[in-house]
């Protein structure tokens, strides 16, 4: 009796000690296993901060989005318009990085001119924001405006009238009377419209766009023949009398004349969407703020053949 007392007692005290052992065991594990659960804060920080880097080589390097704040380049472009830059095209400058850290420095790293007609975006001489305009001369050009018809090397560029423009008014186009006076009206449909004049023109190598001309005569519309140096681009806004251009001084908030090649950051593509300035902290308003018909619109110029010049 003693000794059956004695094995049980012994039994016991093994499972006691096997239980011991197993919570034992088990509390090691978890205690691991929250340690490998720690998150990894340099580690996460790491990976941000990487992901930003390659956002802004990107942007630096290969394509930038771009929003249009301003009616100077309409018809084709409208305030409300996001659209991509390729930062590649011309090669790269001091203006090319998303933030222009850099000293302004001369040259470009495999660099190339502009195109007469390319709509470029740009750092003027002596401002750090962005301008978004049209190359109208190339280096060597003479450049001269009479009547707001553009001469390059004494001779004309081609002009024509082409049939007025309905741009739907809305809070991003609102054909304010100081831009476009006497221009609200309204369509077929009886939707309001901002009618503008436009002309068609085409430069010598052929590229061809439509530009905004009231017919008013101001200062800049009359430029007397300027000479435009090496590696550099005479700019306009295709909104010829809402454009603070090439023929405007950089004290009135242009660009001073031409400009040099370095100070372009790249070149505009296409669309890839457009607001008209309804958009609210509503979310449906996010979706019917959107223009239809403008995503994916090309920004590179049509080519014709070049028409004689006007006369």
């Amino acid at each position: 009796m003693v000794e059956a007392s004695s094995d049980k007692d012994n039994k016991d005290k093994d499972m006691a000690i096997d239980t011991t052992g197993s919570g034992a065991e088990t509390g090691t594990t978890n205690t691991d296993k929250q340690e490998k659960e720690k998150t990894d804060w340099i580690g996460e920080f790491k990976s941000i901060a990487l992901l930003l880097l390659a956002v802004l080589a990107f942007h630096s390097f290969v394509a930038k989005p771009f929003y249009i704040p301003s009616v100077s380049m309409m018809p084709g472009l409208l305030v409300g318009d996001r659209l991509v830059v390729s930062k590649y095209a011309y090669g790269w400058s001091w203006v090319s990085p998303t933030f222009h850290i850099f000293p302004r420095t001369k040259g470009r790293i495999f660099g190339s001119i502009p195109e007469r007609g390319d709509i470029v975006i740009l750092t003027p001489k002596d401002q750090s924001s962005d301008y978004i305009k049209r190359v109208i001369g190339l280096p060597g050009d003479t450049i001269e405006l009479r009547g707001g018809q553009v001469f390059i090397n004494g001779v004309a560029v081609r002009q024509d009238v082409q049939p007025t423009l309905d741009i739907p008014i809305d809070a991003n186009a609102p054909c304010g009377d100081g831009e476009f006076p006497g221009m609200r009206t309204t369509d077929a449909a009886g939707n309001p419209v901002c009618t503008v004049p436009i002309l068609r023109e085409t430069l010598p190598n052929g590229v061809s766009y439509d530009i905004i001309d009231m017919g008013e005569r101001y200062s800049v519309d009359n430029i007397s023949p300027i000479v435009i140096p090496d590696s550099h681009v005479y700019l306009m806004g295709d909104n010829r009398d809402q454009s603070a251009d090439s023929r405007v001084a950089s004290l009135q908030g242009g660009l001073g004349g031409s400009i040099p090649w370095e100070n372009i950051g790249g070149r505009a593509e296409f669309i890839t969407f457009s607001l008209d300035g309804n958009t609210s902290f509503n979310p449906i308003s996010w979706f019917t703020s959107f223009r239809s018909g403008r995503a994916g619109t090309s920004l590179r110029p049509d080519r014709v053949e070049a028409l004689p010049a006007a006369k």
